[in-house]
């Protein structure tokens, strides 16, 4: 018998190389990993289409009947071998580019056989390219299902002959060798109460399955245990962080508070922000520590709330700090949260790399004393010579650009760790903030202040660019400012997409001196020319900036009015709504206008679709999700939970995540430290996935 854990090169069928490559490959090093590698589809062989019943929109079809008229055609260099296949409804042509000189030797002419492949018509003509194929005598007692399993795949693999059929021949000796003794993962009382297979028929019907029935039953069974483990963790980390840090009480909302919300409020506040005001409150005089995720759409009034999240701490007789991922954001803060106070006695700073050393001192003087109530900056907020005298409200934004290590150092500017408060403007689809922020609560602004124009996007082509460019003109002789954005910033010979340097001499000799102004931001230029070449623009010196996605997030110019997207089939759908939003930041109409080439992929086309039919911006997440699946989602790499799912899938199995989170929560108010013998194996499951990542959860 062998083990679960056992290195993959002593099994039947594989030895050294093949354990080398297929480790290089497809990470599979152990038998466990052999197991939980799933096939991508399932072909069904009970069924023999007819040659009449074709239709070329068929995906793969089996067939079955005689070989006849095998020719190989061709010069040297150009050599194919085809032959007929005939059953008494028709014929259809077979054609091998490859193993010409071994398939010859295979066929016989008049001899039955099975084929299996994607039809096609070439010249009128009916024809399957390098079918799988077999005698029809040999194929019937090779036949162990009707599903046959097929394996995702690499060029290294297929060219080193490890096909499906060898995955399949290499498994059905692993579960000989088990003998049904594959180790439990989930408690006999979970498998019978929610009516689940046992782990090795699970995984045995997901190979080899008996039936579609159980094949169901099997997917079933190995996605609920994988989202139920992940919230399992989630959960279990919520649950610990709430009983081992007590937090501040702020049961006081005193004179700041008040005085800037009848004084200073710019505006009545929206449902949602009065919402989740309610609900950041309830937290914060509960006696637990606050860690909430405050999702908003860019323009939603976040930074309001948060300020006045931190006015409450002062109430209190707390400091509170505001760290933003990039200088330029940091400033945008530090103004707004001025203009905001504006007559309210309330001592502001601003903390980041500019900060000259002497005026560093003193500042860090004035905020170990308690003077500084209120401090906003970047990273230099958590360097150990930053000290606060009573930290008591932290907030994080654009959280996803911090490094959750990074995020863990605020915790320890107090004894007890402050109340919590991060910040998103990229809307994240549900499932997804389940998994990376189940630790989290969660609250969601989704109503834009009054008085706000929606955004006007529309898609050109190339070709219309002249167009584009008037359009520009009577902008920026309306007295509007403009945005041109380029994926890349050095033309690639691989990538055919308009790239920055490119474009800034075109849009120069477009628009030339002295009428019209051009400034050009990216990421490869030193700190100093970059701020001096935005500042032109957030001044108004300049009329276009000419940019690569560093105004993604920090610029906030209400006079901009056009946002152009170069290539925009290059972006991915949440950093096009990021970018769109962008404009519309003051009272007039804006426009946002997607460039792109005629020659657009499937993706590409649904992602400007997307783009010009709706302005919403979880909607646009949640089509983001369906197009590139969560492990390509911004920001995840950063969040501590590893995308590791074998099978299940967080942009279809939204019902089944959160039937998983509900039983997880379950389990946790019942047993929050999983002590009860019957929950020993859930405990040893948390154990497991603890000591293959670091545990960020009880940091936010």
């Amino acid at each position: 018998m062998i083990d679960i854990n056992q290195n993959i090169q002593f099994l039947s069928g594989v030895g050294p190389k093949r354990a080398e490559l297929l480790a290089a490959e497809a990470s599979i090093r152990t038998v466990e990993d052999f197991l939980y590698y799933f096939p991508y589809r399932y072909i069904d062989k009970t069924r023999f289409y007819k040659i009449s019943e074709i239709n070329s929109s068929e995906i793969h079809i089996q067939l079955k009947g005689v070989i006849s008229d095998i020719e190989e055609v061709g010069d040297k260099y150009r050599k194919r071998l085809t032959a007929k296949l005939t059953d008494y409804s028709g014929e259809i042509e077979l054609v091998w580019f490859k193993g010409i000189k071994w398939m010859k030797s295979f066929l016989k002419s008049g001899s039955e056989y099975v084929v299996f492949g994607k039809p096609s018509y070439f010249n009128r003509q009916l024809t399957m390219a390098h079918p799988e194929i077999d005698l029809a005598e040999k194929a019937d007692n090779d036949q162990l299902s009707g599903l046959q399993a097929m394996y995702p795949s690499t060029e290294k693999l297929k060219n080193s002959y490890i096909t499906s059929k060898v995955f399949s021949k290499i498994l059905q000796g692993v579960f000989y060798n088990l003998q049904g003794k594959i180790p439990e993962t989930l408690p006999a009382w979970f498998i019978t109460k929610y009516k689940l297979l046992n782990l090795n028929d699970a995984l045995y019907n997901m190979h080899f399955p008996q039936s579609n029935e159980l094949l169901k039953q099997a997917e079933y069974r190995i996605k609920l245990e994988e989202l139920f483990l992940i919230q399992l963790n989630l959960i279990s980390q919520k649950s610990y962080r709430n009983q081992r840090f007590k937090g501040f009480i702020f049961e006081k909302v005193g004179d700041y508070f008040n005085n800037f919300y009848k004084k200073n409020l710019p505006f009545e506040l929206t449902n949602a922000q009065k919402r989740v005001v309610k609900e950041i409150r309830k937290d914060i005089g509960s006696g637990r520590q606050m860690n909430r995720l405050l999702q908003g759409d860019v323009g939603s009034g976040k930074t309001l709330v948060a300020l006045m999240t931190m006015l409450i701490g002062l109430d209190n007789s707390f400091q509170a700090c505001l760290m933003a991922p990039t200088e330029i954001l940091a400033n945008q803060h530090f103004e707004t949260v001025l203009k905001f106070l504006k007559g309210l006695e309330i001592e502001v700073a601003l903390l980041t790399g500019s900060t000259k050393k002497r005026d560093r001192t003193i500042l860090h003087e004035r905020l170990q004393s308690g003077e500084i109530q209120i401090l906003i900056g970047t990273h230099a907020l958590i360097e150990d010579t930053v000290v606060f005298n009573n930290l008591g409200m932290v907030i994080i934004d654009e959280q996803h650009r911090f490094g959750v290590a990074q995020r863990a150092k605020l915790w320890g500017k107090n004894v007890n760790p402050p109340h919590v408060l991060v910040m998103t403007a990229t809307p994240i689809p549900r499932t997804l903030s389940m998994t990376l922020y189940g630790d989290l609560d969660v609250s969601v602004i989704d109503e834009l202040p009054p008085g706000r124009k929606p955004i006007k996007t529309v898609h050109r082509f190339d070709s219309k660019r002249l167009e584009v460019f008037g359009f520009i003109k009577s902008q920026i002789k309306e007295g509007r400012q403009i945005y041109i954005v380029y994926p890349l910033i050095k033309e690639s010979e691989k990538m055919d997409y308009k790239d920055l340097e490119d474009g800034y001499e075109s849009i120069v000799r477009a628009f030339p001196l002295p009428e019209f102004k051009v400034s050009i931001v990216h990421g490869k230029m030193k700190s100093a020319d970059k701020d001096l070449e935005m500042n032109r623009f957030v001044t108004g010196q300049t009329n276009i900036m000419v940019a690569t996605t560093v105004i993604e997030v920090g610029v906030d110019v209400p006079n901009a009015s056009v946002m152009i997207i170069e290539s925009a089939e290059r972006f991915g759908l949440s950093q096009l709504h990021q970018l769109r939003g962008r404009v519309g930041r003051g009272a007039d109409q804006s426009y946002c206008i997607l460039m792109t080439s005629y020659k657009l992929t499937d993706d590409g086309r649904k992602r400007i679709e997307t783009m010009v039919r709706t302005t919403d911006g979880f909607e646009i997440a949640e089509t983001d999700l369906q197009l590139r699946g969560p492990g390509d989602m911004e920001g995840t790499q950063q969040s501590g939970i590893a995308f590791d799912l074998k099978l299940a899938n967080l942009a279809k199995d939204g019902q089944l995540l959160q039937y998983a989170r509900n039983i997880a929560e379950e389990i946790i108010n019942d047993d929050p430290l999983l002590q009860k013998p019957e929950n020993s194996i859930l405990l040893n499951q948390l154990k497991k996935q603890k000591k293959s990542k670091v545990n960020w959860g009880i940091i936010s």
